[in-house]
């Protein structure tokens, strides 16, 4: 079945037809005598509206023109300022950590001044055992810089614990909150002899483990400092370890046990202090 064929006009045509109609106008206008003023109407009522409509369509076009602009400006200012503020952003996380750096040296700055009598060397926490605490991880400063096995570590406010392994810059340590870690203390008050070990599992309660402290007559109280005590082989003696928390009788209604908060913050450490005068040979 074939298609029909759809009629259309050439556009020649079209505009000599137009012309032609303008010649006529222009005899009957000549003709009939009718004025520039009729034909004046004549066009008023057939390209007025349409000159009219072309303008709003133009004035349309130059305001839609003119919003994209001023669209555009808007876009390129937010850029800016989002650059800006990222800039300032990132400039106050610097601020932030270097005031915190600051804040540590300045820790361990009164630390190294509270234990004076001691050789030390500071170091930086490069690798940890993956947990959530520092129970175990390395630090920078190794052999070639002094620091040995059996060496006890420091930071904060007190004991962090004892370098285990040692390499030509780097060495391994073990903090007293480690399983495996164990300290011959005392209390600062009375002298009184006992044992912090370690608890990891405790330790997410923010504790450590304090047991066997002798306390005959119950003069120790809660918030008594722990230090390292004198007849500890590994551990200077007078390094603070904590504060008890809580005391409880044992069974042998001899010693006591319970729990110390820790004068060392075992979640956030970055910088330590070595002492590198082991216990065995200072006098």
């Amino acid at each position: 079945m074939k298609k029909r064929n759809h009629f259309s006009i050439p556009t020649k045509y079209i505009f000599a037809v137009l012309a032609a109609l303008c010649v006529v106008l222009m005899f009957v206008s000549y003709s009939t005598g009718l004025g520039g003023a009729s034909l004046g109407r004549v066009a008023g009522y057939v390209f007025v509206p349409f000159e009219q409509g072309l303008g709003g369509v133009g004035s349309w076009l130059r305001e839609k023109k003119d919003v994209l602009e001023d669209l555009a400006a808007v876009q390129a200012h937010n850029q800016e300022l989002q650059a800006q503020v990222d800039e300032l952003t990132m400039e106050n996380s610097l601020l932030i950590q270097s005031q915190y750096r600051l804040e540590q040296l300045e820790e361990l700055y009164e630390l190294d001044q509270t234990y004076g009598d001691f050789s030390k060397v500071a170091a930086n926490i490069i690798a940890t055992d993956g947990g959530n605490w520092f129970n175990t991880f390395v630090i920078d400063k190794g052999t070639e810089d002094g620091v040995d096995i059996g060496m006890n570590v420091i930071a904060g406010s007190g004991l962090v614990g004892i370098v285990t392994k040692s390499g030509d810059n780097w060495a391994q340590v073990r903090s007293i909150i480690d399983d495996l870690s164990h300290v011959s203390a005392k209390t600062l008050s009375t002298s009184d002899l006992c044992f912090v070990n370690g608890d990891l599992q405790l330790m997410n309660e923010g504790f450590i483990r304090l047991e066997q402290l002798k306390d005959p007559q119950d003069q120790i109280a809660i918030g008594e400092k722990i230090v390292t005590s004198h007849v500890s082989d590994r551990y200077h003696e007078g390094i603070l370890i904590g504060y008890v928390n809580e005391l409880t009788q044992d069974s042998n209604n001899l010693t006591k046990s319970g729990t110390l908060t820790p004068a060392v913050d075992f979640e956030h450490l970055h910088t330590v202090l070595v002492i590198t005068d082991l216990k065995q040979t200072v006098p």
